[in-house]
């Protein structure tokens, strides 16, 4: 009887106690709280714990009824929540976990979130801003939330983005699927921690206000007149001047603005994607304006365009541009400006059929500016993540432990690459590694692009049997060569096609393209579409028909083109999304950023069923939030063949693995080519800069986490781009050997993206965080833990300045010169070789030069370590193929140096082993102190045996 009544009082007390909560504002629930503010824009605040300490945020919008709230594509299995306590006081209530607490205040619903010490690492900055929009007929709301006014960290992440910008922290970047710019809606801070915002719509990060043609916001007179002064010259001539209200040729749409006389002797671009458009006359526009800023400060601009092109501000040139034409994309300047104080714009355009548009938004106050800042077009509520850790790699950890680990590559994805836009023939694919196999440069993969079917069977799966004969026996050769065979698949079907027939029968492929009547680029242009992968029956038939036509062949990768998706290049926003939806799930609008993810999702679960032992691999042009977990890599897309376009592959590289992506890569040498370079016979300067510009690249592209060249003519093969017996050849096959002999090295960062969710490709910030000025440098990256990287971004350049983050010693790979932390030097740079550093401490090893992947698994390996520090590393070897290390079927064997003693220790190996393992094989080892290092690229300074028990090795011995 005892027992019951205090099991009552204990109930009781329960109850009273939750009453007592709602009525404070808040109830607590199985993962954390909810919050019913009494003011404020959200009716609901729900705050849950996921693990032990990351924490998922709701707040729905008063007012508008959006219903139950979507699964989330990012983050579909979260982890459960793990210990909390909640705690209220003072109009807040608490829910701590582990690693941070969620503060939430109860009259407004404003969170914000402290570490495990109380200190402040994310806040809410007022309240959220919620308007209300319909989207195919229902209710949704546009959603904005501020964080951290005011704020001084280091911001990164975001996706990829093109415009050479590493800190985040006071840019504006939109976050919209295309060619060249991938959307992740993930940031991380300095501070440590990560913020999601679960948002798959057109966002913002930054100012919420959408940037606007100059003209419609900013105001433009020339000679006292409203709007632009702007002049079409013909070959030189004069053939129309006119005023403009603003410079708007933005899309495919907006080139009825031409003037007749301007463009009748021309080839206008109207409506072909990737459409040469060349002028039959040289066509050139030149505008010029005062701008009237009506706000004092810095005012931020964005060219949008493409071709050749210029932009002058009071004189000055601060953009000097060339894009494909039918590729344009955005170019940032900003510009100090006073208020009532014009300034005059000049910019030259040579059209050649492109785009162009001069887009502005005004400054804004310092402390807005400087702010995490998330805004999105469509949703259900305001929807974020919070990630807190101890540094940035335990938040990118966190990060996968929310979104998915980031799946294992093969290891040969970590050789070299060699691709062309685009291999012709069977008998080109197989004759590249042919000559690559006689010449003894190491090669790992071959990849077929588009067009290898009929021209007008495009998403059939099927070769063009004229020009593919047999195409197994052709991938077959190329495995008989020790190479893989990668080939591209795009999502894109024509109407005619047996696979579009029956995907359409399935409902899943979207019909907005062929209603429009968009044609490609193919021959006469053809009327074509792409499938739904929102939907599951639509993935399934998808991936039966490449595997039935493609997989069954031996091909062992895939290449996912135009997966933002780019049905149509060049239309609006308005237009792409007529041309993408409505979704097996949803609104087209409220999914826009999320097609790469799904499409992903289809090769990776349809090779799992086809090959559940073989590693799936997929390289995809865009990608989102959890890509990682379908084991897909991303590029940067149709990048430009310029030395601009090279310096952004810095930052958009670093900043995709900051969004939690560790695979990426780019063209190697730029995929459009520069009219001056695509000729057959180039001027001789212009050959030479093209080389140079090439091999600039090359040497960016060996330390970049996946090691590829391809793009349009002229060929990028080693051997076509460089001559025999040239410093350019030597350079460019040294440092493909140089990939292979640093493969221990590079295959135990892949396996770590796995193992321990680390990133091959580093922002100094990740190691340094807080080194104010490693923050905002552009232009370096580490490679690993071990390596600094400096590539030369700039023609003729022979020396570069480097910055040294930390405190401690830096060594040069090349001369042992040693360099401190926190200084700064002017390092030499031959065109033959690329600055390059590692820091004291490392232990790299190093295997001989291979011509493919484990082509010695038993082979010596070197040991080099970089004296002055303690260090360590474990290096990590398996199968290369088989998923058999998620079952332990992998080896560990840990490097341990202590400087004081002088030792290596080469401790017990560690795991099951794997198929193959050699059970002993030779270590050698090699010791670089300041000024004394091994010039041969295989010298040593001792050797041992090693049969998998521990060895200590004395320096000297």
């Amino acid at each position: 009887m005892k027992r019951v009544w205090i099991a009552a009082l204990l109930a009781g007390s329960a109850m009273a106690s939750a009453q007592a909560a709602q009525e404070n504002g808040y109830s607590r629930t199985e993962g954390g709280v909810v919050v019913t503010p009494t003011g404020g824009a959200a009716a609901k605040v729900e705050v849950t714990v996921h693990g032990d300490g990351i924490f998922h945020v709701i707040a729905t919008p008063k007012g508008v009824d959006t219903g139950t709230l979507a699964p989330s594509l990012m983050a579909p299995n979260p982890p459960a929540a793990g210990a909390f306590e909640v705690s209220s006081a003072n109009g807040h209530v608490l829910v701590k976990a582990k690693r941070a607490t969620a503060d939430i205040e109860l009259a407004t619903g404003r969170v914000r979130f402290t570490d495990a010490k109380g200190r402040e690492l994310l806040a809410e900055s007022g309240q959220a801003a919620f308007k209300p929009v319909t989207v195919e007929g229902k209710p949704f709301v546009a959603v904005s939330q501020q964080f951290n006014r005011g704020t001084d960290e280091g911001l990164y992440g975001l996706g990829q983005h093109q415009n050479a910008q590493m800190n985040y922290n006071g840019e504006d970047v939109e976050l919209a699927q295309h060619n060249m710019d991938i959307a992740v809606p993930f940031v991380v801070s300095t501070r440590s921690y990560g913020l999601l915002w679960d948002n798959a719509s057109i966002s913002r990060f930054g100012n919420p206000k959408p940037y606007t043609l100059v003209g419609e916001g900013l105001k433009v007179t020339s000679g006292g007149k409203p709007g632009w002064k702007a002049e079409y010259f013909l070959d030189g001539k004069p053939a129309v001047t006119r005023q403009e209200a603003t410079i708007n040729y933005q899309y495919i749409k907006d080139q009825k603005n031409w003037p007749e006389a301007a463009k009748a002797q021309t080839v206008a671009a109207t409506g072909g994607q990737n459409t040469a458009g060349n002028a039959v006359q040289k066509q050139t526009v030149v505008w010029t304006g005062d701008v009237q800023p009506e706000v004092t400060g810095t005012h931020k601009f964005q060219l949008y365009g493409s071709s050749y092109y210029k932009v002058y501000a009071g004189g000055k040139l601060v953009l000097d541009r060339w894009r494909q034409n039918w590729n344009p994309w955005y170019a940032n300047f900003d510009l100090p400006m006073v208020k009532g104080k014009p300034v005059q714009i000049r910019i030259e355009w040579e059209p050649n059929a492109g785009y162009m548009a001069l887009l502005h938004n005004d400054p804004l106050p310092a402390p807005d500016r400087h702010s995490v800042w998330f805004t999105s077009e469509v949703g259900q509520a305001k929807n974020y993540w919070f990630v807190p850790a101890d540094n940035l790699d335990g938040v990118i950890a966190g990060y996968r432990q929310l979104t998915g680990k980031a799946e294992m590559m093969p290891k040969w994805v970590y050789g070299f690459w060699q691709s062309r836009q685009r291999y012709d023939t069977a008998a080109e694919v197989t004759g590249v590694v042919d000559k690559y196999r006689s010449l003894n440069i190491p090669l790992d993969n071959i990849v077929l692009d588009w067009r290898y079917w009929r021209d007008d069977d495009w998403g059939s799966h099927k070769f063009d049997p004229t020009r593919f004969a047999d195409p197994k026996a052709m991938i077959d050769k190329v495995h008989d060569q020790h190479a893989n065979f990668m080939i591209s698949v795009w999502p894109k079907f024509y109407p005619t096609t047996d696979t579009y027939k029956e995907l359409n029968a399935a409902g899943a492929v979207y019909q907005g393209n062929l209603r429009q009547g968009n044609r490609d680029w193919v021959g006469p242009g053809y009327a074509n579409t792409f499938y739904d992968p929102y939907s599951a029956e639509g993935r399934r038939i998808f991936w039966r028909q490449v595997q039935e036509r493609l997989g069954v062949l031996g091909t062992d990768a895939w290449w996912a083109d135009a997966s933002e998706p780019d049905m149509h290049s060049n239309l609006s926003i308005e237009e792409r999304i007529d041309t993408m939806g409505p979704t097996a799930i949803g609104p087209a609008e409220q999914y826009f950023n999320s097609y790469p993810l799904m499409n992903a999702r289809a090769f990776f679960e349809g090779w799992r069923s086809f090959k559940p032992d073989v590693r799936p691999f997929l390289l995809t042009r865009s990608g989102f939030g959890g890509l990682q977990r379908y084991g897909a890599a991303i590029w940067s897309g149709d990048v430009a063949t310029r030395w601009y376009d090279l310096r952004a592959q810095i930052s958009a590289g670093v900043n995709a693995s900051m969004s939690g992506i560790p695979n990426w890569t780019h063209d190697i040498g730029g995929f459009a080519v520069e009219p001056r370079f695509e000729t057959k016979n180039p001027k001789p300067e212009d050959l030479a800069e093209w080389r140079e510009l090439n091999l600039r690249w090359f040497q960016f592209g060996a330390f970049s986490p996946l090691f590829r060249s391809h793009g349009e003519f002229p060929y990028r093969e080693i051997y076509e781009i460089s001559p025999e017996g040239s410093p350019m050849r030597a350079s460019m096959v040294w440092y493909d050997q140089l990939r292979y002999r640093l493969m221990p090295y590079i295959y135990t960062l892949g396996a770590d993206t796995y193992m321990k969710d680390g990133s091959i490709m580093r922002g100094m910030a990740m190691d340094f965080p807080s080194d104010a000025k490693a923050r905002t440098i552009d232009d370096q990256y580490l490679f690993g833990d071990a390596f600094l990287v400096a590539p030369v971004t700039a023609y003729k350049a022979r020396s570069r300045t480097v910055y040294f983050p930390g405190t401690g010693t830096w060594y040069d790979f090349a001369t042992a010169k040693t360099y401190r932390g926190g200084t700064v030097a002017g390092i030499a740079a031959p065109a033959e070789r690329m600055p390059l550093f590692v820091k004291a401490g490392a232990i790299v090893p190093m295997g001989p030069v291979t011509q493919y992947v484990d082509q010695q698994r038993d082979a010596p390996l070197t040991i080099t370590v970089y004296t002055g520090a303690n260090g360590q590393f474990s290096l990590y070897e398996d199968d290369g193929r088989s998923e058999q290390y998620k079952s332990g079927a992998f080896s560990r064997i840990p490097l341990t140096y202590d400087d004081k003693a002088g030792t290596l220790t080469i401790g017990a190996r560690e795991g099951k082993g794997w198929a193959g393992m050699p059970a002993a094989r030779s270590f050698r080892v090699k010791w670089v102190s300041a000024g004394k290092s091994v010039t041969d690229d295989n010298g040593f300074d001792t050797e041992v045996r090693y049969d998998g028990g521990a060895l200590v090795v004395k320096r000297g011995g």
